[in-house]
């Protein structure tokens, strides 16, 4: 082979792989102009040519468009240039296709129904500036008044929840659950009511009476009930909630009756509310956080358990 040899479309189709007609397409486009032409008139392409056919077929595999192919067989640009900004193109296409998989075994396991599932694809697609104009509306909503406490709204945007580009099926179920959390009056008072009282370092009255002491295995108990996976409306429950009520029954010498427990539960309410505390699991999970033992809301199930439990 040389600079002077001549090649013809079948030879030119033998040496690339390409069809004819597919050859004969990007000559007639002038891609990939013939060299001359033969006496008989046929068309026949130099070494350039060879050339220039192989890497167009090399940049078309790798999903290039024939517009930009063409830019870059005429030098305007390299192809560094093309491959950095297709690779670029394709990191967006993949975080899109994750997304895409994750939400469809969020479908898949919830058992979706139509709406469900518009739903959940819609809240998805938001991009991430759209998914932050929902959490500043929220914010906004939430503690705009003109006496909402600075240090509260500082607490919770520093924990704003921020989906991944590559969010697991967990993460995607999480982000669904939440987008609609936020959306609700009633729930934007709830956490404003219970981010105030801890913002401002109140502690409950049965919790400062009964004592650090006491507190900390209430903690404890729980905490281990819960990794037990114990339902707190199960059985299992049972003794678990009993041995507290007895223990804050002596401290504040009551009697361990239904009507006690009933007190007790009302007490851990006031600052504890169960769908404030879900919000907050959500967001651990959204931003894939590491559950820090210390900081699981016990409350919630020790309320559940105080409600269920009337015969122990």
């Amino acid at each position: 082979m040389d600079g002077t040899t001549l090649y013809s479309i079948g030879e030119l189709s033998r040496r690339t792989g390409l069809p004819v007609r597919t050859i004969r397409f990007y000559s007639d486009s002038g891609v990939v102009a013939p060299t001359t032409r033969s006496p008989a008139g046929y068309r026949l392409y130099d070494l350039d040519a060879l050339l220039r056919l192989e890497l167009l077929r090399t940049l078309r595999e790798l999903g290039v468009d024939l517009a930009t192919i063409q830019r870059v067989l005429d030098r305007e640009l390299s192809v560094a240039e093309v491959a950095a900004a297709h690779a670029d193109a394709m990191d967006v296409q993949i975080r899109m296709l994750q997304l895409r998989r994750s939400v469809l075994r969020v479908v898949a396991r919830r058992g979706s129904n139509p709406e469900e599932t518009k739903l959940v694809h819609r809240l998805t697609q938001l991009s991430g500036e759209e998914r932050r104009r929902l959490i500043d509306d929220f914010m906004d909503g939430t503690f705009g008044t003109v006496d909402a406490e600075p240090a509260v709204v500082a607490m919770v945007r520093a924990a704003t929840p921020d989906l991944p580009d590559d969010p697991s099926s967990e993460q995607v179920a999480a982000w669904v659950e939440l987008a609609e959390l936020v959306g609700d009056e009633d729930f934007r008072a709830r956490i404003r009511r219970t981010a105030m009282c801890q913002a401002a370092g109140r502690t409950l009255e049965i919790e400062s009476e009964a004592g650090e002491e006491l507190m900390e295995f209430t903690r404890q108990k729980v905490l281990e009930a819960l990794e037990s996976g114990i339902d707190p409306l199960s059985d299992r429950a049972a003794p678990v909630i009993a041995d507290l009520v007895h223990r804050f029954a002596e401290v504040f010498a009551r009697t361990p009756d239904t009507e006690f427990r009933d007190w007790m539960a009302q007490q851990f309410e006031e600052a504890h509310d169960p769908r404030v505390d879900r919000y907050w699991r959500l967001v651990w999970i959204v931003n894939g956080w590491q559950v820090v033992p210390n900081l699981i809301p016990v409350y919630p199930w020790l309320i559940q358990a105080l409600r269920n439990d009337r015969d122990a």
